[in-house]
């Protein structure tokens, strides 16, 4: 029998994995027959690492040996960790290739070695459920995880001893286990996800026709809001209470801290099910301290994280285009508190749908993944979507996208590009995402030299420039030149992903900036085309210039040089420019340059006359070149 593929929810807060078999995804028990797995890992020297609930349990005694919430800087720089999870920096150390690890026990460890100890035991409840080896699953991770992110993950399963077949994101494992409940219906879904260190929302298409297909067809998130910080901000709120009745409280005390928070968490709790809570703590100098919490206070402290996922819900809303949404699903722990619950039917005008443990639905959409991995399910097909847009940049520091944002994948496109000086041998590929139109505006992604192209006058050579995003949401860029069939290609994974405020001013610069973005980005292309019609103009004018009638050529060298002066304006200060002055001028030069490149072709045929038969071949113009070196 070969190993089977389990669904691994390896969450910031808690683990899950799970099993999907004819009768259905199930989530799996350890001995105790407790099915969620806390992700804390202590490190004891000498010792084996203490995983779970023992862990979590003790983390206030052992706390500088302990690694809580390890997810949040997987696949992150030392600088960003330390500014997006300040909860951590007293333990985070800047690890090889200057990403972020934690000191603990002596070691500086890296997100993804904690992580393998998460999903080591993990493997472990799944072989000892199921009585067979295990060494393949299917892994959750938000969907604004980017490729160094899910590449830290797929290391933290190999260092686990685990295959990872596929790299999902969590509201589309959501997805998955919701879409098991629905055939033969149609309706817009929202998957609500506020887990313990991230949130996601989806919006989700089901059709009801034949087999169920669940597509999504838009997403946002936040990559540092969760659970976690519901408590950060719940422990603040108990700690100000606490200096206020005149006690001292130690700052530096790692213990005293994680008290707090696991005080702030039963309230949490409690809170959730009831109109108050007790609060009662032993402080560091020896007495207690005691207090009531009310829901009314408790709201009004996690209020404002609360707005943040609505404004999420609202981007996720705008992205699909304001459809009706009938359902929405809750996912995560968070979704328990009332007032989550509220805002998330408030901000969709739907009910929301609790009939599915919001602790386990990732879980078990996981492992219905992975039952159609291994064909033994075929009855839900799932689209994803790219979450923000991808593209190259092209002359004049302007983006080409390739593949827009919210497209399903799977997902390939290709563009025609070309040079844009002549006997260009190489090319700088500059790949980028985001949603604005020039740049400095978009981030950054990777570049590869494209080399080998065979030396040809500027604008000959045909680049074929492929995007393909697989179902893990891995991008390959690869660029062919179709007349010679060099080629190249590399694989998109960088170092670490993108912060909150990267994400949301993407999204929230693109409708600020749009109107200025256009122009920018158009009087870039109309800079780059109109050069190479110029360069043309200019050759042909030296091969004929005495074929032609002295008062055409005169005419035709002063419109050349009407928008020869626009490429520089253009160049210089693009505001300035008037956009559809510069598209009549180009376009009354390109026709009234005909005569010019009729005498030129006409002589060149008469050239070669003896040289046997002429073909002539028309292209399409491409609408950029791609930068050269």
């Amino acid at each position: 029998m070969r190993d089977a593929i389990v669904g691994i929810d390896l969450g910031t807060t808690n683990s899950l994995v799970a099993w999907c078999d004819e009768s259905g995804p199930r989530v799996l028990a350890d001995a105790d027959g407790v099915r969620m797995l806390p992700s804390a890992v202590r490190f004891v020297r000498g010792h084996a690492p203490v995983v779970g609930h023992v862990a979590r349990r003790d983390a206030h005694l052992h706390r500088a040996d302990t690694v809580l919430g390890a997810k949040r800087l997987m696949g992150r720089g030392h600088a960003e960790a330390r500014s997006a999870a300040p909860e951590l920096a007293p333990w985070i150390v800047e690890g090889v290739r200057g990403l972020a690890a934690f000191s603990v026990a002596g070691r500086a460890l890296l997100p993804q070695e904690v992580g393998a100890e998460v999903l080591r035991r993990l493997r472990a409840i799944a072989e000892r459920a199921l009585g067979r080896r295990v060494a393949r699953a299917v892994i959750t991770v938000p969907a604004y995880f980017d490729d160094g992110q899910r590449e830290a993950t797929r290391d933290a399963a190999r260092l686990a001893g685990l295959e990872p077949v596929r790299i999902i994101n969590e509201p589309t494992a959501a997805a998955l286990a919701y879409g098991l409940g629905l055939r033969g219906r149609a309706e817009t879904v929202a998957v609500y996800d506020f887990g313990g260190g991230t949130f996601d929302v989806s919006i989700l298409d089901i059709s009801a026709e034949g087999d169920d297909v669940v597509r999504v067809i838009s997403t946002a998130g936040d990559t540092h809001l969760g659970g976690d910080d519901i408590d950060a901000a719940v422990a603040g709120h108990l700690a100000a209470r606490i200096v206020a009745d005149g006690h001292g409280l130690d700052a530096a005390s790692s213990a005293w801290r994680q008290a707090l928070l696991d005080a702030a968490e039963g309230a949490k709790v409690a809170l959730s099910e009831r109109a108050s809570a007790s609060v009662d703590l032993a402080l560091p100098d020896g007495t207690s301290w005691s207090a009531s919490l009310t829901r009314a206070d408790f709201e009004t402290i996690i209020g404002p994280l609360v707005a943040r996922t609505v404004a999420c819900c609202r981007t996720a809303l705008a992205d699909a285009g304001h459809p009706q949404v009938e359902r929405v699903v809750m996912v995560g722990g968070s979704t328990r508190i009332p007032l989550v619950r509220r805002a998330a039917a408030e901000a969709f005008r739907a009910e929301v749908y609790t009939a599915v443990d919001p602790d386990e639905t990732v879980a078990l959409g996981a492992a219905v993944q992975a039952s159609l991995l291994e064909g033994r399910r075929s009855d839900i097909l799932l689209l994803d979507v790219i979450p923000l847009s991808l593209g190259i940049e092209t002359v004049g520091g302007a983006v080409a996208k390739i593949l827009m944002r919210n497209q399903s994948i799977p997902a390939r496109a290709t563009e025609m590009f070309s040079t844009s000086v002549d006997g260009q041998v190489s090319i700088s590929i500059h790949v980028l995402q985001g949603e604005r139109e020039m740049v400095a505006d978009c981030r950054s992604l990777a570049r590869f030299e494209f080399r080998g192209i065979p030396p040809m006058p500027a604008g000959i050579p045909q680049i074929e420039v492929e995007f393909l995003v697989d179902a893990n949401g891995i991008l390959t860029v690869s660029a062919r030149e179709r007349r010679s069939g060099v080629n190249a290609s590399v694989q998109v994974v960088p170092t670490w992903g993108l912060t909150r405020e990267e994400i949301a001013g993407m999204e929230r610069d693109a409708l600020t900036h749009a109107r200025e973005d256009m122009h920018r980005h158009r009087i870039a292309d109309l800079c780059a085309h109109a050069a190479l019609d110029l360069k043309w103009i200019g050759e042909a004018l030296a091969r004929v210039r005495d074929a032609l009638d002295p008062a055409y050529v005169s005419d035709l060298e002063s419109r050349a040089g009407a928008v020869a002066a626009m490429v520089e304006q253009g160049r210089g200060d693009a505001a300035s420019c008037d956009a559809d002055a510069f598209q009549r001028a180009k376009e009354e030069l390109d026709r009234f340059s005909m005569p010019l490149h009729e005498a030129s072709i006409t002589r060149t045929l008469r050239e070669h006359a003896c040289e046997g038969p002429q073909v002539t071949v028309s292209g399409k113009a491409v609408r950029g070149t791609a930068e050269g070196t």
